[in-house]
């Protein structure tokens, strides 16, 4: 009989979920984190929102389950994907605990006043501070990061990221913010008007002192595979 690390002897796995939430905020991607206390080897340490997948529940069910109770976020607002299955024997020090992760979004104008500004329990921070997680967090953080990138690319993933109406320039902002690179303004914005999936409102928006700047929606809530980029 297969042993854990801990010396416990190895029955079965148990099931669990675990969430890596995602925010455009002003033009810069947030994770969400919350407060993990399993002493000792988490005692006080961070790390995404998850947990055990109850017996009669769905991993997607237990994931937005642990994302409303922990990240106290609601689920509704959401949108998320099966990411990948993390099962490496020594994952969690307590036991054997295989995790199914999720990719998940919101946008930030749909969030209330008190889920933007977080708590001591759960708060937004950027991928560069979201360091030293629990478990093997900062893995699922990387990969759910390569995913979005990846995604974001070859798909209308992008819109479960950001507000029903926008510019070009904050869609332009929201694909720099999420690939961490420049964009050529220009060649974007021809790209992006090219491959259809974006439709033109019938208003704009007034800036500051520039000239109102066309409002925009993505044209499908489905997420579409379309070369983006």
């Amino acid at each position: 009989m297969a042993k854990h690390p801990s010396g416990e002897s190895l029955h079965f796995a148990i099931l669990a979920v675990d969430t890596a939430l995602f925010t455009i905020r002003s033009g810069e991607l947030l994770v969400r984190m919350v407060r993990v206390n399993r002493p000792p080897h988490f005692a006080g340490s961070k790390g995404l929102p998850g947990g055990l997948i109850e017996p009669k529940e769905t991993a997607h069910q237990a994931a937005m389950r642990h994302v409303h109770t922990k990240a106290c976020i609601e689920p509704q607002k959401i949108y998320a994907e099966q990411l990948y299955t993390f099962s490496e024997v020594e994952r969690d020090p307590r036991g054997r605990v295989v995790a199914v992760a999720y990719l998940a979004l919101v946008p930030w104008e749909s969030l209330s006043p008190a889920e933007q500004a977080g708590s001591a329990e759960s708060w937004w921070a950027t991928p560069g501070e979201a360091k030293k997680l629990a478990y093997d967090h900062d893995e699922i953080l990387l990969v759910a990061l390569a995913r979005l990138r990846s995604r974001t690319t070859y798909t209308t993933l992008m819109g479960k990221l950001l507000p029903k109406e926008f510019t070009l320039t904050e869609l332009e902002r929201a694909y720099e913010s999420v690939l961490k690179t420049d964009l050529d303004k220009r060649n974007f914005r021809k790209k992006i008007l090219k491959v259809g999936v974006l439709s033109e409102l019938p208003r704009k928006r007034a800036d500051g002192p520039h000239r109102p700047a066309q409002l925009y929606k993505f044209s499908s809530s489905k997420v579409e595979y379309i070369e983006v980029l």
